[in-house]
C-alpha cells in the first residue's frame, strides 16, 4: 500500500487547461473515485497519476517520492483500462503472466503468483481460456488479475464498468469494492456514474471543468453538497429559486414566486441574495391539504413512473416542476390530481444562486 498525493497539479494543452491547481491526498489502503461529467478533467488526472502524462506544474507523489519524470513502468502501478486491452492471442494465464515476464520473474515465482491472481478473481478453472471465449465480466476480472499480480503499491481504475450491461455492472462494482478491501491496495477509480462511485468509494471527488468542486463521503457529498454544480449532478435534486428575503439565526426565508419558504441556511446565503433550495425527491411528502409547521406547496400531479422499489411522482406547482420519489405500497395518487407537497424546514441545502 502507498500514499498517494497531488500537489497544486495542472495539465494544460496550448491555451486548454485540462487539469487546473488540484490538490488530493488518498491515504494508505483507501478506495477514491473521480467522478465526473465527460471533460471535467477526471481521466487526464488518472493519466498523470499513472505516467502517462506529464503534468505542465505542480507535482505527484507516491509515498512522499516524487514521481515526476518516472515512466509508468517504474511507478510500480497497477492499470485497468475502459477496454481492457486484454492480448487476444495469448490465454487467460499468459495475460496475467504478462506482466512479471516483463519483470523477469522466474518460472515458479510467475505460476505461483497468477494462481493467487486467479483464486482472487475466481477464474481459476479458466486459466487456459483465450479472452473471446470469455464473457465480458470474466474479461474485466482478468484485467484485474493482471493488474493486481504485479503486486503494485497503487491500483488505478479508468471506467472499468462502462462496457458492461447494467446488470453485470452493479454486480462488478461490488465485487471490484471486495477485492480491492481483501487486498488493501490503495486504488484511484476514474467513473462518470455516481452509482458506481457511491457504492465503490470511501471518498468521492466532483470534478468540473478540471477543478475539483467537493471531496467527501457519498453521504457528505449527497447530503450537503457544496455548491449547485455538486447538487445537480450527485443524485436528483428539486431546485427552488428565489430571492432570501430574511436570515433569522440558523434559518433563512426565501422567496419563490409567491410562497415564502423557510430553509436552514447553514451561513451560506444572505438577505438580499438569489439562491436556490436543493431538494432531494425523498425530502419531498405529498398530503390532501397545507400541514402545519411545514413548507407547503400546491401542485398538479403531471406523472406518475412505477419503478419497482419506488414510485417516482411528477408535480406542477405554479412555474415550479418537482420530483418526489414515494416507497412502494404508498397511496396511490394519479395524473390530474390536486395535492399539496410539503417538507419541513430542515430538509434540502440552501445555496447562493452563483455557486
Amino acid at each position: 500500500m502507498a500514499t498517494v498525493e497531488l500537489r497544486d497539479v495542472t495539465k494544460s494543452y496550448g491555451d486548454t487547461v485540462a487539469v487546473s491547481g488540484v490538490s488530493l491526498e488518498v491515504a494508505h489502503g483507501e478506495f477514491v473515485a473521480l467522478l465526473g461529467p465527460s471533460g471535467c478533467g477526471k481521466t487526464t488526472t488518472l493519466q498523470l497519476l499513472a505516467g502517462f502524462l506529464e503534468p505542465t506544474s505542480g507535482d505527484i507523489l507516491i509515498d512522499g517520492r516524487s514521481v515526476k519524470g518516472i515512466p509508468p513502468h517504474q511507478r510500480n502501478i497497477g492499470v485497468v483500462f475502459q477496454s481492457y486491452a486484454l492480448f487476444p492471442h495469448l490465454t487467460v494465464f499468459d495475460n496475467i503472466a504478462f506482466g512479471l515476464k516483463m519483470r523477469n520473474a522466474g518460472t515458479t515465482d510467475i505460476a505461483a503468483r497468477v494462481k493467487r491472481a486467479l483464486d482472487l478473481v475466481q477464474l481459476t478453472s479458466l486459466d487456459q481460456r483465450y479472452p473471446k471465449a470469455l464473457s465480458g465480466g470474466q474479461q474485466q476480472r482478468v484485467a484485474l488479475a493482471r493488474a493486481l499480480v504485479i503486486e503494485p503499491s497503487v491500483l488505478l481504475l479508468d471506467e472499468p464498468l462502462s462496457n458492461l450491461d447494467a446488470n453485470l455492472r452493479e454486480q462488478m462494482r461490488f465485487e471490484i469494492r471486495e477485492i480491492q478491501k481483501r487486498v488493501g491496495i490503495t486504488t484511484v477509480f476514474v467513473t462518470h456514474d455516481q452509482h458506481e462511485a457511491m457504492a465503490a468509494a470511501d471518498r468521492l471527488v466532483v470534478m468540473a471543468k478540471g477543478n475539483i468542486r467537493q471531496l467527501g463521503t457519498a453521504q457528505q457529498i449527497y447530503e450537503t453538497p457544496a455548491d449547485l454544480f455538486v447538487a445537480e449532478f450527485i443524485g436528483q435534486a428539486n431546485l427552488l429559486r428565489g430571492k432570501v428575503t430574511a436570515v433569522d439565526g440558523g434559518e433563512a426565508t426565501l422567496a419563490v414566486g409567491s410562497s415564502m419558504i423557510r430553509a436552514v441556511h447553514r451561513g451560506r446565503v444572505a438577505a438580499g441574495q438569489t439562491a436556490a433550495l436543493a431538494l432531494r425527491p425523498e425530502d419531498l411528502r405529498l398530503a390532501s391539504a397545507a400541514q402545519p409547521g411545514m413548507n407547503n406547496l400546491t401542485g398538479i400531479v403531471s406523472r406518475v413512473n412505477y419503478l419497482g422499489a419506488t414510485i417516482s411522482v411528477g408535480v406542477k406547482a405554479g412555474d415550479q416542476l418537482l420530483t418526489l420519489t414515494l416507497p412502494r405500497g404508498s397511496a396511490e395518487v394519479a395524473e390530474g390530481q390536486s395535492l399539496t407537497l410539503y417538507w419541513p424546514a430542515s430538509a434540502g441545502v440552501l445555496l447562493p444562486e452563483n455557486s
